[in-house]
């Protein structure tokens, strides 16, 4: 195993850091860095302090949990948007491949997540719950379970949809022309944007 030798400590702790990243290996956080050692010191403070000012003050949405820079987030706020319709999405990556096929003009709600038992995520460690008060407190007539067709996210969809199945609303899925195993994020656009406006109702889906 050979061990990378570092001219300088402070050189090593920063591709360290970067190391961390996801996707970024030790060659490609040394890239990183010394470009960054490359640019005038107000281009990489500006980048450090973006850093921070996104860590200490991004919010959560308080009604669809969606990465906000205020309470309520721009989307739920827009009062041009269909209301009575919530896409139910697993992270805030999906919210933007939904948004950028121009095909939905309701709400969000973000999970946090998909129920995983071999990563040890629950029911319960997901925004399962606020879903439901959401759909007891607002006029809601549709849900829509946009998660992606693998075995978490399909466990994900029965377990909503049976917690929702006693309520007076439509619950519909995607249309299959997203690819069963695919995660949404990685969809190309044109075809997300179909399987959306094609959904079909959720219960219909099941034993097939």
């Amino acid at each position: 195993m050979n061990i990378e030798k570092y001219p300088s400590r402070l050189l090593e702790n920063a591709v360290n850091e970067f190391a961390k990243l996801p996707g970024i290996g030790r060659k490609s956080a040394l890239r990183l860095v010394l470009h960054l050692l490359r640019q005038d010191n107000d281009e990489v403070i500006a980048f450090g302090n973006s850093l921070i000012q996104l860590k200490n003050e991004i919010k959560h949405c308080k009604k669809c949990h969606n990465i906000s820079d205020t309470e309520i987030c721009s989307i739920c706020s827009n009062n041009s948007r269909h209301g009575s319709i919530i896409c139910v999405v697993e992270n805030i990556r999906d919210v933007m491949s939904i948004e950028n096929t121009l095909q939905f003009n309701g709400l969000y709600h973000v999970l946090g997540g998909i129920i995983s038992p071999m990563d040890g995520i629950g029911p319960s460690d997901l925004e399962i719950d606020s879903l439901v008060e959401r759909i007891e407190k607002e006029e809601i007539v549709e849900v829509i379970l946009a998660l992606s067709t693998t075995m978490e996210g399909d466990t994900t969809n029965f377990y909503i949809f049976r917690k929702l199945k006693e309520k007076d609303i439509k619950v519909s899925t995607l249309a299959r022309g997203v690819s069963i195993g695919d995660e949404l994020e990685y969809t190309d656009e044109i075809t997300l944007g179909r399987s959306l406006v094609n959904r079909v109702a959720y219960e219909n889906t099941l034993g097939k």
